[in-house]
């Protein structure tokens, strides 16, 4: 069956998820998560394209960017110099993320913010963290910072044009909502127990 084609975005906006291979970790130190930092921005540079958000978890991660080149072009770029370094740490060999990258259109400001949001929501939706700016990963406290001493790598202009001080879009991130973004869809992992009672009572 022929792979469906990326919904593709007018504004140019895209909420871009990394995925494990099979799940697997891809950070599995605060050092690897920094060479990905080190690699994001290298591509960024190179690629030209505008970074609004992003969270590092475990086994994936969230970009929201703004392509300057093709998608799939920067994507690579972060990617590939990553997966090298974190071989030759560990002395593994082959994929380290899933072939095809996840992505959706992101078209309306108000579902940009929402989407934003849900990014940076993620580590205190996994229970790893009570407080937003405490996980270090993510780009929430590059924001909060932003709005104080005006000296950021993101490009955030956008976020301060919707909300006028940190405040402001501290409470915006910090109350209960319903966004609904691009999911991370979990395998069901089986122990030989559960897969002999599953063929049992199918039987």
């Amino acid at each position: 069956m022929a792979r469906q084609a990326r919904a593709k975005s007018t504004s140019g906006i895209y909420h871009v998820i990394l995925k494990g291979l099979d799940g697997r970790n891809i950070f599995l130190d605060d050092s690897d998560r920094s060479i990905f930092m080190e690699k994001l921005n290298k591509a960024r540079e190179a690629g030209g394209f505008q970074l609004y958000a992003y969270c590092l978890m475990d086994n994936h991660v969230h970009l929201l960017i703004k392509e300057g080149e093709e998608l799939g072009t920067s994507i690579k770029r972060i990617t590939v110099g990553y997966v090298q370094l974190h071989n030759n740490k560990y002395g593994r060999t082959g994929h380290l993320f899933q072939n095809r990258f996840s992505s959706e259109a992101v078209e309306e400001e108000q579902n940009l913010m929402a989407v934003v949001r849900y990014i940076h929501r993620n580590p205190l939706n996994a229970g790893m963290v009570a407080r937003l700016e405490e996980y270090p990963w993510s780009s929430y406290d590059k924001v909060i910072q932003a709005y104080l001493v005006n000296s950021t790598t993101l490009d955030i202009e956008i976020i301060k044009d919707y909300f006028p001080t940190a405040a402001d879009f501290a409470h915006f991130s910090e109350e209960e909502n319903q966004d609904k973004c691009l999911e991370i869809n979990q395998k069901n992992r089986w122990c030989d127990s559960q897969l002999s009672d599953m063929l049992r009572h199918n039987s």
